[in-house]
């Protein structure tokens, strides 16, 4: 790291947030067993990632049980439960999570035009009100709330600005806007973040925190875009495994950060040498195979060969 005494700026520090347990096994056919779960969690860890997103304790009582037993194995990290913005949801949540050193409760709710009047079939002021209940609901339960506007790129920045102030003032430590159907581009998100930032007038009250799916192929560095904008949080997966097309890949994120730091002035606290074997540990419990040309951890990522005579040099 870079110290004033050196000259240099200190670099910002960048919370990684792996979502691996929760939205990762989201994946058709990416089903873990609790004893692998618990390996997972406890890699990811040792590793140094921030915040392990355990599971979704409502949605099943194995997944209660996961959130449960996670929370108790994790030394270092945040352990995060999600919830509905429904107050059974987070109860459980909160419950699910109570035995870990540092709890969370990462609650969310559809803000988008299209996802309130055919999703939820509620007006905005009525979602509002749910989002100011739920977040004040998880604080009774824990210190550290994250909230999450589903749907986020798409929905009106008035609507958005007005549910992030009241989230904050509710007592949410985490704001996260994410990219729930990988639709946004890097200058948009970018350009989201720092209109947020600038016209809540307590959003320096709250860390940001970005989330892409990979829908249109730019997860990744759409979440980078958002860096740049001011988020400090990044949710990721290992692989990049995750609904439909994947999420953001944990390890080129990390090391897309590691490796450019003249572009990308930031740090993260994930040991990098640790990525191939969360990647490889992932793989085997998911058996979802990596493909050879994935950057970082594919087998090729690293390999050449030209195909190019040498005569034709």
């Amino acid at each position: 790291m870079n110290t004033p005494e050196s000259g240099q700026t200190p670099k910002e520090r960048v919370v990684i947030f792996d979502t691996t347990l929760r939205d990762g096994e989201q994946c058709p056919g990416a089903t873990m067993t609790l004893e692998e779960k618990l390996e997972v969690a406890e890699l990811l860890d040792a590793m140094g990632v921030d915040i392990i997103e355990a599971g979704f304790p409502i949605a099943s009582n194995g997944d209660f049980e996961a959130v449960s037993e996670i929370a108790q194995v994790v030394r270092k990290a945040t352990v995060a439960g999600l919830a509905r913005a429904g107050l059974k949801d987070i109860d459980r949540a909160g419950e699910a999570v109570r035995n870990a050193k540092r709890p969370r409760i990462h609650t969310f709710i559809s803000t988008s035009p299209v996802h309130m009047k055919y999703k939820l079939q509620k007006e905005p002021d009525e979602v509002l009100e749910m989002v100011i209940a739920s977040v004040t609901r998880a604080r009774n339960h824990v210190d550290d709330v994250e909230w999450s506007c589903e749907d986020g790129t798409r929905t009106e920045h008035d609507f958005l600005c007005r549910c992030v102030e009241a989230t904050i003032k509710a007592g949410a430590t985490t704001i996260n806007i994410p990219d729930t159907v990988g639709y946004t581009v890097p200058d948009e998100y970018r350009a989201l973040f720092r209109m947020v930032r600038e016209r809540v007038p307590n959003a320096d009250k709250a860390i940001f925190s970005v989330h892409c799916h990979d829908d249109l192929g730019m997860a990744v560095a759409n979440s980078l875009a958002g860096i740049e904008g001011g988020a400090r949080q990044v949710e990721c997966t290992v692989n990049g495994i995750g609904e439909r097309a994947g999420n953001a890949s944990l390890e080129e994120i990390v090391m897309a950060i590691k490796t450019r730091g003249d572009v990308l002035p930031f740090q993260t606290g994930v040991d990098a040498t640790q990525l191939t074997r969360a990647s490889k540990l992932v793989s085997n419990v998911t058996s979802f195979p990596v493909q050879y040309n994935k950057a970082i951890v594919g087998r090729n990522a690293f390999a050449h060969e030209s195909g190019i005579p040498r005569t034709a040099c």
